[in-house]
């Protein structure tokens, strides 16, 4: 397998050989469609590590197949996804399609509550006189 490339958007595309029709150009995230010899698929680049996982994490939702590189997703038909691979590195993840409920474990996403990830990040922090 070759290293995992990096580098921006269209640089990352240049390297799946596609030439990207850019979808969202947003200071958090880059997405575009693309369509290679492999077959169409879209790419998407992210501003930090944080906001990939985020997106990862609301897509495994979905259901699907992604080639996932440092700051990049590639997501498509499986076919498509595992034959960038070759050029762009990447580990190839496949997500369970969940249904809208979430009993079990409690990782899902919630409604009404945050399971308190947020409720008191630094003890004391902002409270200063």
């Amino acid at each position: 397998m070759p290293e995992t490339v990096t580098g921006s958007l269209e640089e990352i595309a240049d390297k799946a050989d596609c030439e990207p029709n850019v979808q969202t150009d947003a200071a958090e995230l880059r997405q575009a469609n693309c369509r290679s010899g492999a077959g169409r698929f879209i790419l998407t680049t992210f501003a930090t590590d944080r906001g990939q996982r985020e997106w990862i994490n609301e897509a495994n939702d979905y259901g699907g197949t992604y080639l996932v590189g440092r700051k990049w997703v590639v997501s498509g038909e499986e076919k498509v996804v595992v034959s960038l691979r070759g050029r762009l590195g990447g580990t190839v993840e496949r997500a369970g399609h969940h249904s809208g409920s979430s009993g079990t474990g409690g990782s899902g996403h919630s409604d009404g509550h945050d399971d308190g990830h947020s409720e008191e990040p630094e003890e004391g922090a902002g409270h200063q006189h």
